[in-house]
């Protein structure tokens, strides 16, 4: 017997619709309220004077820390992002000593505890007393100074953090580099660009997308890590509130404060991240660039013109 297309039609539409019953959302979402109810209800009974806090994040100490806090995270990563691009260059030229320096310091400065750099910055008087700058082989000094009078708590927190997220930066760049294909290099050079033109037209826009979102999660996990400076006496957020708490020993108070600032500075750090993925992913796709592609080794000698590079033939 032969079935029409009109009456299979309509017994498919009297086909009994089976309404599916996911239990283990609703499941989930109760253990997730009664979690988070629980940790409400034993904060609010803890012992904590939460009518403290405001006053605290106001304090004139906490605010000086929190200034401090924020310079010192912008030129460290200033800093960074300097020698990340120059080790970044060393990694991939064709350069053997340059290329094998980078993978050095890569390797020993993403392997050190960041605490301990900024440590051995601070204490570097103790192997040399005296900094010097001179010719060699003559008397002449061009400076000279004693190491703890410029071996600061500011400059020692950033000597380490700058040169440790430095190494980070040199893979990210590395990274960034990497992802544009040399055939668009190639076709730059043919119409007689510049390096520094291809550099700016055609490397940097689409290296960018690569290294923006990277490069962001990094500036976040230094903006926290200048905590770390408060153990040479570097007044941050945490020395602050360390030295408020020393005072009337309200220690979880003045911490909470702190806490409150550092995730205060890591949202605007976020959303400036996003303004920029979503700037430079726009100019990508105005310029009919795509952001992620393959390329050679040769590429920073066909883009950076250094004494230390050479192209390959």
């Amino acid at each position: 017997m032969t079935i029409t297309t009109s009456q299979t039609h309509d017994e498919r539409t009297l086909l009994p619709q089976v309404r599916l019953k996911h239990w283990g959302r609703w499941v989930v979402a109760a253990l997730i309220i009664a979690l988070v109810l629980v940790l409400v209800w034993s904060a609010a009974g803890g012992n904590i004077d939460y009518a403290a806090i405001p006053g605290y994040l106001v304090h004139p100490v906490v605010l000086e820390g929190l200034v401090n806090t924020i310079v010192l995270a912008l030129t460290s990563m200033a800093a960074a992002i300097v020698v990340g691009v120059v080790i970044a260059l060393m990694r991939v030229s064709n350069n053997p000593v340059a290329s094998v320096f980078a993978v050095f310091y890569v390797w020993l400065f993403r392997g050190l505890p960041l605490l301990v750099q900024i440590l051995l910055w601070y204490n570097l008087a103790l192997v040399f007393p005296q900094i010097v700058i001179g010719v060699p082989g003559t008397d002449l000094s061009i400076f000279e100074s004693n190491t703890n009078d410029v071996m600061t708590a500011f400059f020692a927190a950033f000597l380490g953090l700058a040169l440790s997220q430095g190494g980070y930066m040199a893979e990210i760049v590395r990274a960034g580099l990497k992802s544009v294909d040399s055939g668009q290099i190639e076709a730059a050079q043919s119409i007689g660009q510049t390096p520094m033109q291809r550099t700016f037209r055609i490397v940097l826009p689409q290296a960018m997308p690569v290294i923006i979102p990277p490069t962001g999660n990094n500036f976040i996990d230094l903006l926290k890590s200048t905590s770390l400076a408060s153990v040479i006496g570097f007044l941050e957020l945490v020395k602050a509130s360390n030295n408020i708490s020393s005072f009337n020993l309200q220690v979880m108070e003045t911490l909470i404060a702190a806490a409150i600032w550092y995730m205060v500075l890591v949202t605007v750090a976020s959303i400036g991240q996003r303004f920029l993925e979503r700037a430079f992913d726009k100019r990508g796709r105005k310029q009919g660039m795509p952001a992620r592609l393959t390329t050679g080794r040769s590429l920073s000698s066909s883009i950076f013109s250094a004494p230390f590079m050479r192209t390959k033939r």
